[in-house]
């Protein structure tokens, strides 16, 4: 049953969200705790841009077919479907955890996770490196961009302000690029030092989290949302993921992609990613206190979700080939 309980950074993601709900931060605090929070964040990127080997890009990137399989999968397949879920009625899921559905069918997909299910599943670790990483890198341009173009297709407000795109631009694209460009210098001692490092990746997003949900607190989520609204985001965002793994299980088969290739796809290409999700939210909506909370409500959720699905199934996958390993070592 271990594989189904939350992780222990969804349990401190609760606990940011309880703490916020009891003791929301705001005024003078809550303005130097918010630079403080960007401080953290661009200190995120610019560490997943130090880990990122050259090595790793350039080889990843001769594998264009699965790569572009990836992509589309995250930034066309994903945005359609969330298209698709506004013929729900508004009775059933209210329009501002709407617009959080459809913020997260336009984000990247996960870096950590992807290429750990990847590799525990026996996929192809490599490319799931390289589709992972340069989806993040592709999300900083492309999510504000689909943001403000799904969001006006769906009704659900206009484009992404030029504001909002320098922001994601200064916070998170240019520390990333930074590390980049340090990490034949730094790269190894910061890969050696992963488990030293987690708690300023984690760390970032708690601060984040506390601050949104601090403002949408004041301005009354908890009042707005009932228990069967939330259960309502729960089931979208499971018939979402379900619906994406079946796309990406059985459409690299078809596409006639080895196995391995499959595994990369289907755990590259079904995950969004809560660290850039968070942060870009709080960028590109930050005109919109009262809407913050509700927009990421349900990437929180998702991320739980996608992280228990996802065990199971690189469980399945590995165990499937240790069953053709052995029928091949019998029948040698």
């Amino acid at each position: 049953m271990s594989r189904f309980m939350p992780d222990r950074f969804t349990i401190m993601l609760v606990c940011a969200v309880i703490l916020a709900s009891f003791l929301p931060i705001y005024g003078e605090p809550a303005y130097w705790f918010g630079i403080a929070t960007d401080i953290a964040i661009g200190l995120l990127f610019f560490l997943h841009g130090a880990r990122l080997s050259r090595e790793v890009v350039v080889g990843g990137l001769l594998h264009w077919r699965l790569h572009l399989t990836i992509l589309a999968t995250t930034f066309v397949i994903f945005p359609l479907l969330g298209l698709a879920i506004g013929f729900l009625p508004e009775s059933i899921l209210p329009a501002p955890l709407y617009a959080g559905i459809l913020f997260l069918c336009v984000l990247p997909s996960t870096v950590q996770s992807s290429i750990a299910f990847t590799s525990m599943a026996n996929g192809n670790v490599p490319a799931a490196i390289v589709s992972a990483s340069g989806s993040n890198l592709f999300g900083m341009f492309l999510t504000p961009l689909l943001a403000g173009l799904v969001m006006s297709t769906a009704g659900e407000g206009g484009g992404v302000s030029a504001d909002a795109i320098e922001k994601i631009a200064l916070q998170l694209l240019a520390p990333f690029v930074v590390g980049q460009l340090l990490q034949p210098f730094i790269g190894n001692w910061i890969r050696a030092r992963k488990k030293l490092l987690a708690p300023v990746d984690r760390g970032g997003i708690l601060m984040v989290v506390y601050l949104a949900f601090s403002t949408a607190v004041i301005e009354g989520i908890w009042r707005t949302f009932s228990l069967t609204d939330i259960a309502a985001v729960i089931v979208t965002d499971m018939v979402l993921l379900a619906v994406v793994i079946v796309i990406t299980m059985y459409g690299s088969r078809l596409l006639g992609f080895s196995k391995e290739d499959e595994i990369a796809i289907t755990f590259c290409g079904s995950k969004k990613s809560l660290a850039s999700g968070v942060p870009m939210a709080n960028a590109i909506f930050a005109g919109q206190s009262s809407a913050i909370g509700a927009i990421v409500l349900p990437i929180m959720l998702f991320h739980q979700i996608q992280l228990m699905v996802c065990a199971v199934l690189a469980q399945k996958y590995a165990q499937r080939k240790v069953k053709v390993e052995d029928k091949a070592t019998a029948a040698a």
